[in-house]
């Protein structure tokens, strides 16, 4: 065992006295040590509850003769960390997350991990570390959020942007507000759409570093606290047989998990958690692998914020097993891939089924010929875009506007909100990639604020930042080069015309390569926003988002 070099032999006597000192004792001491990774505060309602799921990870380990020491990580909300400049912080948080349980780990030679997780940045972070150490591990989430209803209508928070939307064009009070906001999320969990959270959650699962039904078990269910500890059981069996993440992390697991991701509608974050899980891995995947697997494979599932299902819905439909079924029974899924089961993909697929056609919709008749991602790319954005085409109006998915250029989101949130922006706007907000941001913020609130005021369908909005899992529109962020770093997003001015042709993958600004080559010489790069802390170090070190903004 890895913890031997702690605990065995008389040179340890000191690690062992330690060691005794938190409770522990000699027959502890002689079963493995498994690492706890529980992410619980009390900001974060997809984590609130999650002490109640660690104990049942650890009554499991017990049960199997492992010795359970649980140590915390943090876990950023995005949606209270939204609007403000706290957006700075979530996507960083990734690489505080991994390298934290880095540290731990091989700091007291753990013998294998149980990761607690639940939402957007957590998630990819346990799984960064996991590739990392290679030494048994495996995740369980905290569960899906049920949705809530207002006025005999099932909403989730991510409406709740919107109406503040409403509200700022009078189609909203403010006593209706107040009483939406009470009743948009009803409790704990990651929030009941496909966000980033339950995405990743989903693609967890898919990878195979979590247990059938991990990810649409809802938050409330008995049976979530039962795969706690069954996840916790299952560690042990994972020790025995030598099963690390280097067995399941593999190009082709990941490849299965875009196939899922674009089936799916998945978050427009999930390209920069894959590429950075796959960047860990020692997998060779591109950006541009997306857009050719998007080209191939059908979104069959429309969930909120583009549709009108839930993560809850899902459960009820087959989980996530049911979706990769689906896909394996036309040949896109590799089946032969390991898992945390033990077992296969295909062995685990053996007793699945769709249980609801309007939920998970076959090959045959999907809800958009393509898959939910596309990555667009032209002059405007050399490295690459990320469109969530899944969520965007047919009217918009060929579209010419005049630019509006912003250098900071609260600056277009306010032109937004006091009607400043019209039909026929291209809305650029820039300098907030993972450089210039720094952190690379989402762009929710002036996304949702312009659906609020009813311009979704006649406004564009482009950033070198990035959106939430609940953008809807025609919302185009990671655009790469970021502004920060020279690129052409630096270089717009109001007025020019943008081109968005995303059945054909093209974003262009509508200038000569002449004036583009004129604009750049007379560029000068802005002083940085952050001067001091932990993100003026992010930023020196962080890569572009068509590279997974990995920190290197």
């Amino acid at each position: 065992m890895r913890s031997d070099q702690v605990k065995s032999g008389y040179k340890r006597a000191t690690q062992r006295s330690l060691l005794k000192a938190t409770g522990l004792s000699d027959e502890d001491l002689k079963k493995p040590l498994v690492g706890i990774v529980n992410s619980f505060n009390e900001v974060n309602p997809g984590h609130v509850h999650l002490n109640e799921i660690t104990d049942m990870v650890k009554l499991g380990v017990s049960s199997e003769g492992g010795t359970p020491v649980e140590f915390p990580v943090i876990a950023l909300c995005d949606g209270i960390a939204m609007g403000h400049s706290g957006m700075r912080y979530p996507l960083a948080s990734r690489e505080l997350i991994a390298d934290s349980i880095e540290s731990m780990a091989e700091g007291h030679q753990l013998d294998a991990l149980v990761m607690v997780t639940n939402c957007d940045k957590i998630t990819p972070g346990m799984m960064i570390a996991a590739a990392r150490l290679d030494i048994p591990s495996i995740l369980i989430s905290g569960g899906v959020m049920y949705g809530g209803y207002w006025n005999g209508k099932r909403i989730d928070g991510s409406k709740c942007y919107e109406a503040v939307g409403k509200v700022a064009a009078g189609k909203m009070t403010i006593e209706e507000l107040s009483d939406f906001e009470n009743e948009a999320t009803p409790g704990c969990g990651a929030c009941g759409l496909l966000g980033t959270a339950n995405s990743m959650n989903i693609l967890s699962e898919v990878l195979g570093m979590s247990l059938p039904w991990n990810s649409t078990i809802p938050a409330y269910l008995a049976k979530r606290k039962a795969l706690a500890k069954k996840t916790g059981q299952q560690i042990m069996k994972l020790i025995k047989d030598d099963i690390k993440p280097s067995k399941i992390l593999t190009k082709e697991a990941i490849l299965n998990a875009i196939v899922v991701d674009m089936a799916i509608g998945g978050s427009s974050n999930t390209v920069l958690h894959l590429l950075a899980i796959a960047h860990e891995a020692n997998a060779n995947i591109s950006l541009e692998l997306f857009d050719e697997i998007s080209k191939k494979v059908p979104r069959i599932c429309s969930f909120s914020p583009g549709g009108s299902h839930l993560i809850e819905d899902l459960y009820r439909a087959g989980g996530t097993q049911a979706v990769i079924k689906e896909l394996a029974d036309h040949n896109l899924i590799n089946l032969d891939e390991m898992t945390v089961t033990g077992k296969t993909v295909r062995e685990n697929l053996k007793e699945t089924a769709v249980r609801d056609r309007e939920v998970i919709r076959s090959l045959e008749d999907p809800y958009y010929p393509e898959g939910g991602i596309a990555v667009l790319k032209g002059n405007l954005a050399p490295e690459g875009a990320i469109v969530k085409q899944s969520a965007v109006a047919k009217e918009m998915l060929v579209y010419s506007g005049v630019a509006r250029v912003f250098d900071l989101e609260e600056d277009a949130v306010e032109a937004i909100l006091s009607n400043k922006i019209k039909a026929g706007d291209v809305v650029i907000i820039r300098y907030e990639g993972p450089k210039g941001g720094p952190g690379m913020r989402e762009m929710l609130t002036p996304t949702a604020s312009i659906a609020g005021v009813g311009l979704d369908k006649e406004v564009a909005l482009i950033t070198d930042g990035r959106f939430s899992g609940a953008t809807r529109g025609a919302s185009i962020g990671h655009v790469s080069p970021e502004a920060a770093e020279g690129g052409p997003i630096a270089l717009i001015e109001d007025g020019d015309i943008i081109d968005i042709d995303i059945p054909n993958r093209s974003l262009n600004i509508r200038i000569s390569d002449k004036e583009l080559k004129a604009r750049r010489e007379k560029w000068v790069r802005p002083e940085p926003k952050v001067k001091k802390g932990y993100l003026t170090r992010y930023s020196k070190l962080v890569k572009s988002a068509s590279y997974g903004a990995v920190v290197e």
